[in-house]
């Protein structure tokens, strides 16, 4: 009965989840979240996959989330809204925008060149703050009200001081929508 079950029945153990580091591009932490979204058996990407990773600092502790969003405003910035961002991403300042002086070169830099560009970020200026963390020991329903209430889709699982897994919005749907089943 899911009300009974405790987080550490439902989480994605450590081992088997996205980590990088705070110090990496995200060039370099791509790949790994990549790797873990797709099964790497038949190179199909499902939505069942992993869709953050956690960021750990160089003494291995936890200091933030990151997630496809944060990746993507930052490789694609004109896709994050407004005019500003768009301008940037071709190069173009918005003064020499505003006096149509911008250099027409710079502002045809291809799709592929401007995103490997940006991938040159590094996590730690675009990775989300931990808003929450859980016990492993916790049960469901204190799960399921954290996630909510932090208006978060993964929560990290520690054992003390030691981090041990996520737990995902979708495991807590999975287990709920069993009953269903049942």
């Amino acid at each position: 009965m899911p009300v009974q079950m405790k987080v550490k029945d439902i989480m994605v153990p450590i081992g088997e989840y996205a980590v990088t580091r705070i110090d990496k591009t995200l060039r370099e932490a791509v790949p790994e979240l990549m790797r873990i979204y797709c099964q790497a058996e038949t190179g199909k990407c499902t939505e069942a996959g992993h869709r953050t990773s956690l960021v750990l600092d160089t003494q291995g502790e936890l200091v933030g989330i990151l997630d496809f969003k944060s990746i993507l405003e930052v490789l694609i910035p004109e896709i994050a809204g407004g005019i500003s961002g768009k301008l940037r991403s071709l190069g173009i300042s918005i003064a020499f925008a505003e006096a149509d002086a911008h250099d027409m070169d710079q502002s045809k830099q291809g799709f592929r060149s401007r995103v490997r560009q940006n991938s040159q970020t590094q996590v730690k200026d675009v990775m989300l703050k931990v808003r929450g963390t859980i016990e492993a020991d916790a049960g469901f329903l204190d799960a399921l009200k954290m996630i909510y209430r932090n208006k978060i889709t993964v929560l990290p699982v520690f054992e003390g001081k030691k981090l041990v897994g996520v737990l995902r919005d979708s495991d807590l749907f999975l287990v709920a929508a069993n009953v269903l089943m049942t």
